[in-house]
């Protein structure tokens, strides 16, 4: 773990897989490289930006507060809003009133950047997803039947063993190609000591791409690595460190990866629709600079913004989403990201995310929220959830 936090703070974004279908073999652990040179350059999204400047400041309304709140759903044909909260509850909000839908607390570990971290819905609103950690620290992805009121037939998706207690990544997102991303983080310690990070046959230290509703899961067959020798057929992003936070925008499809730096460089990358395969550089790479000598990463994708660790207060990025929403016109077309400690979000234009302006601030912000209409939330580990509005 690299710095502390504060004493509350448990979040894995907070500081900052292969498992595998029952009594199959899960993949070697060992520290082959991918080959490879330097960084290279992302290309910039082409969305539209509303013609007006974002709104110098955006007002965070407090509509609810739960326990440690760190991860937020919406589930189609549903006006609830869905709440995971890291000691194990999954619950819904709706009318004002909070429901217990999922409860795992006497099954979660309770390690610093551990337990209950995402959730997502099928686009169907069929199943549930949560990923969470057990009382031996390993990951799990479990997927639930859910009618809108009951959560039944229980099954583990794909499971992860984890090396050490932190980097567990946690965040699950349907892609607008209807398959299932998971992001998981390098396996924890400092410095990636297994290379994970640029090593194709672990999970580790990847975002994964899967159709979750096979036996117990398929992999897409346009997958960058199938077929390929010395690969893990489910990956589909690799050389990421801690990606506690991704989204996409609902416009363009294009992925937002906020990745947790290590000492000096919080970072957040940008992927177009579609196009997976990249190495984002961890641990060869930290935020776009030279992190691990002598060592190559094969072709790595320089991210789209980064600032640095320990001025300020800054100590873990907080990716959210591109607005697509109709209540704050100025704020259509960027991208809106925060930092845990240092409490402060920022919103960037997605043609130019380096030039991100401060919108507003949110206490211990651990995750953002988007709703059906494009609208977004804020969570704060504080207990708050706030929604996102023009002042």
């Amino acid at each position: 773990m690299r710095h502390a936090l504060p004493a509350a703070a448990l979040v894995a974004v907070l500081t900052a897989c292969s498992a595998v279908q029952p009594g199959a073999t899960r993949p070697p652990q060992d520290r082959s490289r991918a080959p490879a040179p330097a960084l290279s350059p992302t290309a910039v999204p082409s969305a539209q930006v509303g013609s007006a400047p974002p709104p110098a400041k955006l007002e965070f309304a407090e509509i609810a507060r739960f326990d440690k709140p760190v991860a937020f759903a919406v589930r189609e044909g549903d006006d609830a809003l869905y709440v995971a909260e890291q000691g194990g509850r999954l619950r819904s909000l709706k009318d004002g009133r909070q429901t217990v839908i999922v409860d795992l607390s006497a099954e979660v570990s309770d390690g610093n950047e551990q337990g209950l971290l995402g959730v997502a819905f099928h686009p169907s609103g069929k199943w549930l997803y949560l990923d969470w950690t057990d009382d031996q620290g390993d990951t799990h992805v479990t997927e639930w039947a859910f009618d809108g009121v009951r959560a039944r037939d229980r099954r583990d998706v794909l499971t992860q063993d984890q090396p050490y207690a932190n980097h567990n990544g946690g965040q699950l997102a349907f892609g607008p190609d209807g398959h299932l991303y998971i992001a998981l983080g390098d396996g924890g310690s400092g410095g990636d000591p297994h290379g994970n990070g640029q090593n194709l046959r672990t999970w580790l230290g990847k975002i994964l791409r899967i159709d979750p509703r096979g036996k117990p899961y398929t992999v897409p067959k346009d997958n960058p690595f199938v077929g390929r020798r010395g690969a893990e057929p489910e990956i589909w992003a690799y050389g990421l460190r801690n990606p506690w936070r991704f989204t996409f925008d609902r416009e363009t499809g294009d992925l937002w990866i906020g990745d947790v730096g290590q000492d000096a460089w919080e970072e957040v990358d940008h992927e177009p629709r579609g196009q997976g395969g990249r190495n984002y550089g961890w641990n060869v790479f930290e935020g776009g600079r030279r992190y691990e000598a002598g060592v190559a990463a094969a072709g790595a994708t320089e991210p789209v913004i980064t600032y640095p660790l320990h001025e300020d207060g800054n100590c873990s990025v907080i990716a959210g989403y591109v607005y697509r929403g109709a209540e704050i016109p100025g704020l259509r077309g960027h991208f809106l990201y925060g930092d845990f400690c240092a409490g402060w979000v920022k919103a960037a234009p997605v043609t130019d995310p380096a030039k991100g302006v401060e919108v507003g601030r949110v206490e211990q912000l651990s995750s953002f929220g988007q709703g059906h209409d494009g609208e977004l939330y804020a969570l704060s580990l504080q207990g708050p959830l706030y929604q996102v509005k023009a002042p």
